[in-house]
């Protein structure tokens, strides 16, 4: 029957050839709503995190913009009504072909010789599903059409009406790109189906049949259906809308999402599960954030947090920046400060040159170096004559940390850095110099707190990751700090009394569980860090501004430190963290001082290298040196300070009954420091006994413009 009824489909009778032809049985092979929703794929790659919570979303396919499939359930009513009112009225009463307006258009085209459309939701739906049934740019052929019907008729045999207007709101073009209710609602009016009001569905409705017409002629068609419905409002209202709406620029992806996420993402319709909590990563950010709101009258305008779970290395926040930029701050190299002297310690610790309770000589100290001398300063610009290495850690002493440094050697301390993974440490250990005690180099927030997290697993090193379940197929973990030293530094970490001195007994550094942490500030305040972990978490903290400018007066407790607080607060509401368990080759011992630099106390010792008794070795029985200036410094004259009252101040150690000699001229007892007014130009200085034989001697330069003065 098709067969001729195709062949007469070709002469003057083919509109009633046509009716006749949709009489008959439904025969086509159509697929079912569960295929066509399973075929659905949005347009868009998701990031979920660890709980299948969606993170954020990139659009992958660009050859059409699609959302999620949406049930019917959660598709407004009213669009429902306007659809059905703009396209098929019928909808509820035919089975696939309305066979009234089918002859209607069949009668109208032979008498007016003008085509006429007669497609049902249904046919259109049949069309959407199979590509050889869609219309061309002369439109669809009577071969198509007869194809179409019957495709209608069978679709309405196997599919319910409401699977039919479901299936057909989500693969309809709207506008442009925009394919399906999903993608054309939150598209066109920042909402998703459900939420849509009359005004919006009649304004869709009128979509279908013109996607491409202009705003004008889509707002006349919507004012038509929304009278027709007699629904409330104004024309005036639906066309301004209708403007507004086709006016709106498309959706873009997030600048926040940092490429080390969405270089997880997949295909088109792809849901990638990451180790994310998206609740501890809205914490980290909201905080960070905050902070940053509140630190910008300090010139303080970019950060960067992460937070790292101990035992498997998985990424619960990457708060890549506070939402302004799309700078990594995580993985931008920035200079480390005082965050690297934990590790320094480690390893003096380690190689047994240290402990916890040798004293370390904390005054003034000049480096000669190729360029000139390095003297390092204290935070506060002042010393303390001796401190232990547990007050000189835990209040982050530059000097005690430089002669740290001196003991185990540059080369050692950069290659130990570099078997941390802080790759970016790239320069031979020449290149840094006794500035890399004080961090020097550039670091990652991200390797630097998987540092730290080495520190918290008793020197056990891995890597991180934003893969869930990698964890567990990650390389083998590497032994690379001492279990009995890491132990021993996360202890002083922990020493808010070590750690007073500088900080105070109060700051958001003292945690009411056990936590160890570490601030550090780079040179001129660009950058501000906090590092800590506890038991079960790593997290780390970066303030400053990603063009380098310097902040104004930001501290390590009041820049980062805030930020680490709440979020580890958070991690550890409901089950506080606990202190670790000392591993093996660890021995506690009371030690006491003479002098009493410091109050006697239980210290940790590695087995081996306990001690009852630290004794400052005394003045006299010191060997006779010069400590500043150091032999080949070169000192430069500062135009700010007035002539008259500039003065170097020469510096000695162990000097009893040695004298000053500087160029042939003799200054007087070297048994205190002597202030001496620059003169531009070499210098010898020495250090003489009292038959003027030479203990100590240091060749010095001075530079600048000689004034009256000098």
């Amino acid at each position: 029957m098709r067969r001729a009824a195709l062949s007469a489909l070709k002469g003057p009778w083919a509109p009633w050839a046509l009716c006749a032809l949709l009489a008959a049985p439904a025969q086509a092979a159509v697929p079912t709503p569960a295929q066509v929703r399973a075929a659905w794929q949005p347009s868009e790659a998701r990031l979920l995190d660890r709980h299948g919570v969606v993170l954020d979303s990139l659009r992958v396919d660009l050859q059409g913009r699609r959302a999620d499939w949406v049930a019917l359930a959660d598709i407004s009513p009213a669009l429902g009504a306007a659809v059905l009112q703009a396209e098929d009225a019928r909808f509820m009463e035919h089975g696939g072909v309305d066979l009234r307006a089918a002859a209607q258009a069949a009668w109208d085209n032979l008498l007016r010789q003008r085509p006429r459309g007669a497609s049902t939701i249904t046919m259109q739906l049949a069309g959407l599903l199979d590509p050889a049934l869609r219309a061309t740019r002369e439109g669809r052929s009577w071969t198509q059409k007869v194809d179409q019907a019957l495709a209608a008729r069978a679709l309405e045999a196997g599919w319910s009406k409401a699977q039919i207007l479901e299936a057909y709101l989500n693969l309809a073009s709207y506008r442009g790109e925009l394919q399906g209710i999903g993608a054309a609602a939150r598209a066109l009016f920042g909402k998703a189906p459900s939420g849509l009001d009359g005004a919006e569905s009649a304004i869709l409705a009128a979509l279908l049949r013109a996607p491409g017409a202009a705003p004008t002629a889509v707002a006349r068609r919507a004012c038509q259906l929304a009278a027709e419905l007699a629904w409330p409002g104004t024309c005036a209202a639906i066309t301004w809308r209708a403007r507004v709406a086709l006016a709106r620029p498309a959706p873009v992806a997030s600048p926040a999402t940092p490429a080390a996420l969405r270089r997880l993402l997949g295909g088109a319709g792809s849901s990638v599960r990451t180790t994310i909590d998206a609740e501890v990563q809205r914490v980290a950010r909201d905080a960070l954030r905050r902070h940053v709101r509140e630190l910008a009258g300090r010139n303080v305008g970019d950060g960067a947090a992460v937070v790292i779970d101990n035992a498997s290395g998985e990424l619960l926040a990457y708060v890549a920046n506070t939402g302004a930029s799309e700078v990594d701050g995580v993985a931008a190299p920035r200079q480390a400060g005082s965050t690297l002297k934990p590790f320094l310690y480690a390893l003096a610790l380690e190689r047994r040159v240290l402990s916890a309770a040798s004293l370390l000589d904390d005054s003034p100290v000049g480096i000669a170096q190729d360029d000139g001398a390095y003297v390092p300063q204290n935070y506060d610009r002042s010393f303390r004559g001796y401190a232990s290495v547990r007050t000189s850690l835990a209040s982050s002493l530059n000097v005690p940390a430089v002669r740290s440094l001196l003991l185990v050697g540059v080369e050692r301390f950069h290659a130990r850095l570099r078997a941390l993974g802080l790759s970016t440490l790239v320069e031979d250990a020449d290149f840094y110099g006794p500035a890399l005690a004080l961090g020097a180099g550039e670091v990652t927030l991200l390797e630097l707190a998987n540092a730290y997290r080495t520190l918290a697993n008793g020197g056990r090193h891995g890597v991180p990751t934003l893969r869930l379940g990698a964890g567990a197929k990650a390389p083998s973990v590497a032994q690379v700090l001492d279990p009995a030293a890491s132990f021993v530094v996360g202890d002083i970490l922990a020493d808010r009394a070590a750690r007073s001195p500088t900080f105070g007994l109060r700051s958001d550094l003292a945690t009411a569980y056990w936590s160890a942490v570490k601030t550090g500030t780079s040179k001129d305040m660009r950058d501000n860090w906090c590092l800590g972990y506890s038991e079960r978490y790593t997290v780390g903290v970066w303030v400053g501004n990603f063009d380098g400018q310097p902040m104004w007066d930001v501290s390590g407790v009041s820049g980062a430190a805030p930020v680490w607080r709440e979020v580890m607060d958070h991690l550890h509401r409901g089950h506080p963290g606990r202190e670790p368990a000392p591993p093996p080759g660890l021995v506690r011992t009371r030690v006491a001082y003479a002098p009493a630099y410091e109050p006697a106390r239980d210290e940790w010792f590695l087995r081996g290298t306990e001690t009852a008794l630290v004794e400052a070795v005394p003045a006299a029985r010191r060997a006779p040196q010069i400590v500043y200036p150091a032999d080949g410094s070169i000192l430069a004259l500062d135009p700010d300070i007035p002539d008259r009252i500039e003065r170097v101040l020469f510096r000695a150690q162990g000097a009893g009954g040695q004298r000053w000699r500087l160029d042939g001229t003799e200054l007087g007892p070297a048994s205190e420091p002597v202030a001496w007014q620059p003169r531009v130009g070499n210098h010898r200085l020495e250090l003489v006994d009292g038959e003027g034989a030479v203990v100590s001697s240091s060749r010095f330069e001075v530079r600048g413009i000689a004034g009256p003065a000098h």
